[in-house]
């Protein structure tokens, strides 16, 4: 039998041609998805091959291994759909830290570690101060704050029970000791006052048709502020004065259009407006706040 031995080694029809294909072919959906498509593919098959984003890159003409371009091409269909990287991949990096991440909490957001930043800035001139994370979702804020300043006293936390699992649970994982408290904002404190209260609180209006669109995957509870956006805020402004320790400061993130209204909101709650400060891309998004001292008789 005569063999025509130049086409034994022909690929099959339906072999990939290796990880950079999958990652290009990728990328070219993404496109209309994602801000970063080729990042998403890379982080995607990495995720879906059990390695490092830099194995893709370094490795693009290797084969998939057996099984994992299945898994790929499931993933990245959860990816086309809306759904964010970071709950596919479970994980999100803040501020140096890597956090488990589920549905069950809001994905942090880089603009956050600003208010982060400022509360160190802080909490450094009482470097034994109490903390208090309010509305802790993962746990981004408080672990983050006692990460950097261990010594800090930190307590964690948020109405619903199953994001404070995942904020327990991201603690356990860090080896970062803070207390994780079930509380409909303050009502599960009783009379405790803190040095510092952080609240990255729900301020985006009712109305904003991100809630149903590039946010329907995020917990609502997490996200809707009301009509106006600034429900939870009035909640938090009512109740901090009397969780708040003498000189002790409040740190609250507001949406970039809200600066001014949270500011009046917060003058006339009794707070002193200590500073507003602007994220990483110069929107204006935190306000620091003291409660007005009476002036001695």
């Amino acid at each position: 039998m005569n063999i025509d031995r130049s086409r034994t080694h022909a690929p099959r029809p339906d072999k990939t041609d290796g990880l950079g294909s999958l990652v290009a072919d990728a990328a070219r959906a993404l496109a209309a998805v994602s801000a970063a498509p080729r990042l998403d593919a890379e982080l995607l098959l990495a995720h879906a091959a059990g390695v490092s984003r830099s194995r893709i890159v370094a490795f693009p003409e290797r084969d998939p291994p057996a099984g994992v371009e299945a898994r790929f091409r499931a993933v990245l269909a959860r990816r086309l759909d809306g759904e964010p990287l970071a709950y596919i991949r479970g994980r999100k990096d803040f501020h140096a830290i890597s956090l488990r991440v589920t549905p069950d909490v809001l994905i942090p957001r880089p603009e956050t570690e600003c208010l982060v930043d400022e509360a160190l800035a802080i909490g450094d001139s009482r470097p034994d101060c109490s903390v208090l994370d309010l509305g802790t979702g993962s746990g981004a804020i408080a672990l983050a704050i006692k990460r950097a300043r261990p010594s800090v006293s930190v307590t964690a936390v948020d109405a619903s029970a199953g994001a404070l699992a995942v904020a327990s649970a991201n603690a356990r994982a860090l080896g970062l000791d803070i207390r994780c408290l079930e509380s409909d904002w303050f009502a599960g404190l009783g009379a405790e006052r803190f040095d510092l209260v952080a609240c990255n609180p729900p301020y985006v209006r009712s109305s904003d048709p991100c809630l149903d669109g590039d946010l329907r995957h995020e917990p609502r509870r997490a996200l809707d502020g009301g009509g106006d956006g600034l429900d939870a805020i009035r909640v938090v402004l009512t109740e901090a004065p009397a969780h708040l320790a003498a000189g002790g400061a409040l740190l609250i993130e507001h949406g970039h259009d809200q600066q001014t209204d949270v500011v009046a909101l917060a003058s006339g709650f009794g707070f002193r407006i200590v500073t507003a400060r602007r994220d990483l891309s110069g929107l204006p998004r935190f306000v620091v706040l003291q409660v007005h001292e009476p002036r001695p008789q």
